[in-house]
């Protein structure tokens, strides 16, 4: 069995059913699993996917503050601005493109640690990078913690499920879950602490950080305009947090085939390019998995790519070094070939139509 096969907890429902298919439990099964998985009276090990979902059940009070007392229309759009783009451009630029598949470096540990904190604070490192190297290796495929065919709770509920590390991973593969890890400057465990706590992150360093995180960032939106602004900012935090979890269910077809000829050129898997979570986000997801270590996946003129404009600015500025970006192989390989096909087709069509008029 390889490496990524036995990183990730298999839940109890597994991920394969007795014919060798995708397990698909049921909504009953998959809460049940949800809650074991949160309990860390249970068990301690629980502690880091208790961590990511406490994190959005403290915010909710500052979203219905928001909502039911410091509503406007200037809030409304700083709501709008800081959950659809901010925050989702910096889950493209820090969890994707740089923790998960180190598509570019940084200069020092300095801007790596600004960057990480564009944001406020809402999703471990851990969670997302160590499940999404799996969901590479399979996806689409048993096994994929986020597989768009097991449903919408099968996908909404993975951080908790289906994405967190093996408690039982030996000292070898443990290592390197660490080695995974490692660029991300999380500040992991060793192995006899991986025993007791059953993550990379070590609890007390993390939940500091994101306590640090909090602070700061409440400060400065309450200087720039008070509570008000301070719980329309943490709401939106939160309410991202809750719509990020269902990005893999849309961006993977629904676990339906919605690839799109001349949009959708990766045919290996039900990833497909979305116009929303494109332009705002920068995640266009087809191109993506394409190719997963470019730091632009924008390859198309209309693909706007936000996460792409602050690496190639950082690389400007010097605090990022260096980037890989395929968009040139892509337009070589992909996208002019198909344009010449297509001009080709067009130019045949009516020497078809006049052979059949002579005909008649």
């Amino acid at each position: 069995m390889a490496y990524l096969d036995r990183v990730l907890d298999p839940p109890f429902y597994g991920w394969t059913n007795s014919e060798g298919a995708l397990s698909k439990p049921s909504p009953k099964q998959l809460f049940k699993e949800f809650f074991k998985r949160l309990n860390v009276f249970r068990c301690k090990k629980n502690w880091l996917p208790f961590f990511s979902w406490i994190r959005v059940l403290i915010l909710i009070p500052l979203f219905l503050l928001f909502v039911f007392k410091f509503f406007s229309l200037t809030l409304l759009l700083v709501f709008f601005v800081y959950s659809m783009i901010l925050m989702g451009t910096h889950g493209t630029i820090w969890h994707h493109r740089y923790c998960t598949h180190q598509a570019y470096t940084f200069k020092n540990d300095f801007w790596k640690f600004i960057t990480q904190n564009l944001t406020i604070s809402m999703i471990p490192e851990e969670i997302y990078v160590v499940s999404h190297h799996v969901h590479h290796a399979k996806s689409d495929q048993p096994g994929d913690p986020y597989n768009a065919s097991g449903g919408f709770l099968y996908c909404f509920l993975a951080d908790a499920n289906h994405q967190p590390i093996a408690k039982d991973l030996s000292e070898k593969d443990y290592n390197s879950t660490v080695k995974l890890m490692r660029h991300t400057g999380v500040k992991a465990n060793t192995f006899s602490q991986y025993l007791k706590w059953g993550s990379v992150t070590n609890p007390t360093v993390a939940i500091a950080l994101c306590l640090l995180n909090w602070a700061f960032w409440y400060l400065i939106f309450f200087l720039i305009g008070g509570h008000p602004m301070a719980c329309t900012v943490f709401g939106a935090a939160a309410f991202w947090a809750v719509g990020v979890r269902t990005f893999n269910y849309e961006g993977h077809g629904k676990g339906e085939d919605k690839r799109r000829e001349g949009t959708d050129f990766n045919t290996n898997d039900m990833s497909i390019n979305q116009l929303w979570p494109g332009i705002v986000a920068g995640e266009w997801h087809n191109n993506h998995h394409l190719y997963p270590k470019s730091a632009r996946t924008g390859f198309l003129t209309h693909q706007v790519d936000l996460a792409w404009y602050y690496i190639w600015s950082g690389k400007k500025m010097g605090m990022i070094t260096s980037y890989h970006d395929s968009k040139q192989e892509f337009r070589l390989r992909f996208a002019e070939p198909y344009q010449e096909n297509k001009l080709k087709e067009a130019s045949q069509q009516p020497i078809k139509s006049g052979v059949l008029e002579g005909n008649q």
